[in-house]
Protein backbone atom coordinates (compact mmCIF):
# COMPACT_ATOMS: atom_id res chain seq x y z
CA UNK A 1 0.00 0.00 0.00
CA UNK A 2 1.13 3.41 -0.64
CA UNK A 3 -1.02 5.26 1.99
CA UNK A 4 0.63 9.07 2.45
CA UNK A 5 3.18 8.40 -0.26
CA UNK A 6 1.56 11.74 -2.79
CA UNK A 7 5.08 12.59 -3.73
CA UNK A 8 6.06 12.06 -7.31
CA UNK A 9 9.58 9.86 -7.12
CA UNK A 10 10.37 10.06 -11.03
CA UNK A 11 12.75 7.00 -10.32
CA UNK A 12 15.32 9.60 -8.58
CA UNK A 13 16.68 9.78 -5.11
CA UNK A 14 15.85 13.06 -3.20
CA UNK A 15 19.02 14.69 -3.76
CA UNK A 16 18.48 13.79 -7.74
CA UNK A 17 15.04 14.82 -8.02
CA UNK A 18 15.69 18.20 -6.25
CA UNK A 19 18.63 18.98 -8.30
CA UNK A 20 16.56 18.40 -11.54
CA UNK A 21 13.31 19.90 -10.50
CA UNK A 22 15.15 22.74 -9.84
CA UNK A 23 17.25 22.88 -12.86
CA UNK A 24 13.61 23.02 -14.86
CA UNK A 25 12.34 25.36 -12.67
CA UNK A 26 15.29 27.79 -13.41
CA UNK A 27 14.88 26.84 -16.79
CA UNK A 28 10.71 27.59 -17.04
CA UNK A 29 11.36 30.96 -15.41
CA UNK A 30 14.07 32.42 -17.60
CA UNK A 31 12.19 30.90 -20.67
CA UNK A 32 8.50 31.08 -19.97
CA UNK A 33 7.56 27.89 -21.87
CA UNK A 34 9.93 24.34 -21.89
CA UNK A 35 9.51 21.11 -23.08
CA UNK A 36 9.66 17.85 -20.84
CA UNK A 37 8.31 14.78 -20.57
CA UNK A 38 4.51 14.59 -19.32
CA UNK A 39 5.13 13.23 -15.49
CA UNK A 40 8.17 15.91 -15.57
CA UNK A 41 6.13 18.64 -16.02
CA UNK A 42 3.00 17.67 -13.19
CA UNK A 43 6.02 17.46 -10.96
CA UNK A 44 7.46 20.79 -11.95
CA UNK A 45 4.09 22.62 -11.41
CA UNK A 46 3.80 21.01 -8.24
CA UNK A 47 7.48 22.51 -7.68
CA UNK A 48 7.48 25.91 -9.16
CA UNK A 49 3.83 27.70 -8.02
CA UNK A 50 4.33 27.88 -4.45
CA UNK A 51 7.88 29.76 -5.45
CA UNK A 52 6.00 32.21 -8.06
CA UNK A 53 3.40 32.53 -5.15
CA UNK A 54 6.32 33.66 -2.92
CA UNK A 55 7.29 36.13 -5.93
CA UNK A 56 4.58 38.07 -5.48
CA UNK A 57 5.66 39.76 -1.91
CA UNK A 58 9.12 41.25 -2.55
CA UNK A 59 10.56 40.74 0.87
CA UNK A 60 14.06 40.09 1.51
CA UNK A 61 13.23 36.68 3.29
CA UNK A 62 10.57 35.56 0.86
CA UNK A 63 13.92 36.18 -1.90
CA UNK A 64 16.22 33.82 0.21
CA UNK A 65 13.22 31.37 0.67
CA UNK A 66 13.45 31.21 -3.05
CA UNK A 67 16.64 31.34 -3.71
CA UNK A 68 17.08 28.01 -1.44
CA UNK A 69 15.17 26.46 -3.96
CA UNK A 70 16.72 27.79 -7.13
CA UNK A 71 20.36 29.11 -6.48
CA UNK A 72 20.65 30.83 -9.35
CA UNK A 73 20.57 34.87 -9.16
CA UNK A 74 19.40 35.70 -12.55
CA UNK A 75 15.79 33.44 -12.41
CA UNK A 76 15.75 35.25 -8.96
CA UNK A 77 15.49 38.37 -10.00
CA UNK A 78 13.26 37.57 -13.45
CA UNK A 79 10.82 36.13 -11.10
CA UNK A 80 10.63 38.39 -8.59
CA UNK A 81 10.60 41.30 -11.59
CA UNK A 82 8.87 40.56 -14.58
CA UNK A 83 7.07 37.48 -13.83
CA UNK A 84 5.91 39.13 -10.35
CA UNK A 85 4.53 42.18 -11.91
CA UNK A 86 2.45 39.67 -15.02
CA UNK A 87 0.96 37.71 -12.29
CA UNK A 88 0.50 40.13 -9.45
CA UNK A 89 -3.16 40.11 -9.69
CA UNK A 90 -3.55 36.04 -10.71
CA UNK A 91 -4.84 34.20 -7.20
CA UNK A 92 -3.27 31.05 -8.40
CA UNK A 93 -2.92 28.89 -11.97
CA UNK A 94 0.57 30.18 -13.42
CA UNK A 95 1.19 27.14 -15.50
CA UNK A 96 -0.23 25.46 -17.97
CA UNK A 97 0.51 22.07 -19.17
CA UNK A 98 -0.21 20.82 -22.89
CA UNK A 99 0.53 17.53 -24.00
CA UNK A 100 2.48 17.13 -27.49
CA UNK A 101 2.65 13.70 -27.97
CA UNK A 102 4.71 10.39 -27.86
CA UNK A 103 8.80 11.33 -28.57
CA UNK A 104 10.14 9.22 -31.27
CA UNK A 105 13.01 7.52 -29.49
CA UNK A 106 11.25 6.18 -26.40
CA UNK A 107 7.83 6.73 -26.99
CA UNK A 108 7.91 9.01 -23.66
CA UNK A 109 4.82 11.26 -23.63
CA UNK A 110 6.10 15.35 -24.31
CA UNK A 111 4.24 18.07 -22.73
CA UNK A 112 4.80 21.68 -22.99
CA UNK A 113 4.57 23.72 -19.33
CA UNK A 114 4.12 27.63 -20.09
CA UNK A 115 3.46 30.15 -17.85
CA UNK A 116 -0.03 30.99 -18.25
CA UNK A 117 0.31 35.08 -18.35
CA UNK A 118 3.30 34.97 -20.93
CA UNK A 119 1.09 33.09 -23.72
CA UNK A 120 0.05 35.77 -26.85
CA UNK A 121 -2.41 32.88 -28.19
CA UNK A 122 -4.47 32.28 -25.38
CA UNK A 123 -3.80 36.01 -24.07
CA UNK A 124 -7.02 38.79 -23.65
CA UNK A 125 -6.77 40.61 -26.53
CA UNK A 126 -7.12 37.28 -28.34
CA UNK A 127 -10.68 36.70 -27.13
CA UNK A 128 -11.46 40.09 -27.36
CA UNK A 129 -10.59 39.82 -30.77
CA UNK A 130 -13.20 36.92 -31.40
CA UNK A 131 -15.83 38.18 -30.08
CA UNK A 132 -15.40 41.32 -32.59
CA UNK A 133 -15.64 38.56 -35.40
CA UNK A 134 -18.16 36.52 -34.36
CA UNK A 135 -20.43 34.87 -37.00
CA UNK A 136 -24.00 34.20 -36.26
CA UNK A 137 -25.85 31.19 -37.24
CA UNK A 138 -26.67 32.00 -40.33
CA UNK A 139 -23.31 32.85 -41.48
CA UNK A 140 -23.39 36.22 -42.03
CA UNK A 141 -22.14 38.95 -40.15
CA UNK A 142 -24.70 41.76 -39.26
CA UNK A 143 -22.66 44.52 -41.15
CA UNK A 144 -22.98 42.78 -44.75
CA UNK A 145 -26.80 41.79 -43.55
CA UNK A 146 -27.95 45.42 -43.33
CA UNK A 147 -25.78 46.40 -46.33
CA UNK A 148 -27.92 43.57 -48.23
CA UNK A 149 -31.07 44.94 -46.78
CA UNK A 150 -30.17 48.57 -47.82
CA UNK A 151 -28.88 48.03 -50.91
CA UNK A 152 -32.37 46.93 -52.98
CA UNK A 153 -34.68 49.79 -50.99
CA UNK A 154 -31.70 51.85 -52.51
CA UNK A 155 -32.37 49.91 -56.16
CA UNK A 156 -36.10 50.31 -55.56
CA UNK A 157 -35.82 54.30 -55.19
CA UNK A 158 -33.43 54.60 -58.02
CA UNK A 159 -36.03 53.20 -60.46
Amino acid sequence: MRHGDKIKNLSRTKAHRDALLSNLAIALITHKKIVTTLAKAKALRVYVEPLITKGKTNTTHQRRVVFSHLQDKAAITELFGPVAEKIGGRPGGYTRIIKLGARPGDNAELALIELVDFNDVYGKGKGELRETTKKTRRGRSRKTADKAEEAPTEEKTEE
